[in-house]
């Protein structure tokens, strides 16, 4: 497994600030300690609302901790922001995130370069650049790559970050600007009064508001359908590798054959591949972090992609939950009734979209909508006609104990 966030016996230490608070703001809290939440609540806390964050486990303990660190998003309406604001979240946030610009895409055939280049002209027609590489010119920025590579794609967009500083980064930030962080905290519920939530359950007592964001991740669900709302999504595990540190090449974030990842600061390789097990969640708890012979697929398509490194060890794993929607994209949106809760789904795509998402639900939950972004496409009315037995017709079922 994975190493926590922070230091020491596995927990993540949110450091305690002194509140910084401008002005009355709202009193919001936020279900959720992923890096949905963490963002939404950084941007509400430095508008100088009152914020407070819910998270049953640790900040950024799952997916938004462990992931690819991608940050390049064209077919989502936020891609635009997501690309201006990452290179000032260092800044923004006043700790590092180890943002860095640029990725590689690699292709082992033509038909992974066709399929490649249909996903880049979904950035090149906003404007985006991009260019074709050879094996030689992919050799030259990335030395692994060997002579079953075809050719790959320059993205001059996006790049990559650190999950975990990131999370951290964003926890910090928060507090900072005078919010509160309630971690091993459970939220049990929202209590509603004339049309809107009034007060949050947690295990920890009840936590009176003005508004609520529902950012939990697959148990977002759970949570909004006491209020009236179906929101439709499949649990699923996913699994991620890390190599032993490698000499750092020109260019760490490179993608293919099936695989999302980066190499880090310190050299080593994370990769993952996409869900690969359906499940069901069994109340607030969530299932036990579990690696499987998935890893052993994750390797050998890490070997294809770079055969120069077939040498390399794996030093660990993570296994975890993430939640996908019907059609693989966000729910993004502020529900009728209650009038003051936004609801938010990220269907495994989280992170990389975290700073413009954020921004976006700040702005849903204090002005009702958003003026930088057309989310009417990330609706759940878009659901209004899914059928009760949608994942058994997409073979999205768990598997039987």
């Amino acid at each position: 497994m994975a190493a926590a966030l922070g230091t020491g016996a596995g927990q993540c230490r949110v450091h305690r600030r002194p509140s910084q608070r401008r002005g009355r703001g709202e009193v919001i809290v936020i279900a959720g300690g992923g890096v949905t939440g963490l963002s939404t609540a950084f941007w509400l806390a430095r508008e100088g609302h009152a914020v407070t964050v819910v998270e049953k486990g640790i900040v950024g303990w799952e997916a938004s901790g462990r992931n690819g660190g991608g940050c390049t998003h064209p077919y989502s309406p936020l891609f635009r922001e997501e690309q201006r604001l990452w290179p000032m979240m260092d800044e923004l946030l006043g700790h590092p995130t180890e943002w860095r610009p640029h990725r590689l895409k690699v292709a082992l055939d033509e038909g992974q370069f066709d399929r490649l280049w249909k996903v880049t002209r979904l950035a090149t027609d906003q404007g985006f650049e991009a260019a074709p590489l050879d094996r030689a010119e992919l050799r030259d920025l990335v030395p692994w790559v060997g002579d079953n590579a075809v050719g790959g794609i320059h993205w001059k967009y996006g790049g990559h970050a650190n999950p975990q500083r990131t999370s951290q980064a964003y926890a910090w930030a928060v507090e900072r600007h005078g919010g509160r962080i309630l971690q091993h905290t459970a939220v049990r519920g929202i209590r509603t009064q004339g049309g809107r939530a009034v007060a949050v359950e947690t295990s920890a007592g009840e936590i009176g508001c003005d508004a609520v964001v529902i950012a939990a991740g697959p148990h977002t669900a759970a949570l909004a359908a006491p209020l009236g709302h179906r929101v439709p999504m499949a649990p699923a595990r996913v699994e991620m590798i890390v190599t032993e540190p490698l000499p750092p090449v020109a260019m760490g974030g490179v993608d293919g054959n099936g695989l999302y990842g980066r190499q880090t600061l310190r050299g080593n390789l994370a990769y993952g591949g996409g869900p690969h097990e359906w499940i069901d969640l069994d109340g607030e708890a969530t299932p036990r972090p579990v690696n499987s012979p998935v890893v052993a697929s994750l390797a050998r398509r890490l070997n294809e992609l770079f055969p120069r490194l077939g040498h390399v060890r794996v030093i660990r794993s993570w296994g975890g939950i993430v939640e996908n929607t019907p059609d693989g994209r966000p729910i993004l949106d502020r529900l009728e009734d209650p009038g003051n809760v936004v609801v938010a789904s990220m269907s495994s795509v989280g992170f990389g979209l975290s700073p413009a998402t954020g921004r976006a639900l700040a702005q849903l939950v204090t002005q009702g909508r958003c003026d930088f972004a057309d989310l009417s496409q990330l609706k759940l009315s878009r659901f209004g006609n899914l059928p009760l037995d949608w994942r058994s017709r997409q073979g999205w079922d768990a598997l039987p104990a």
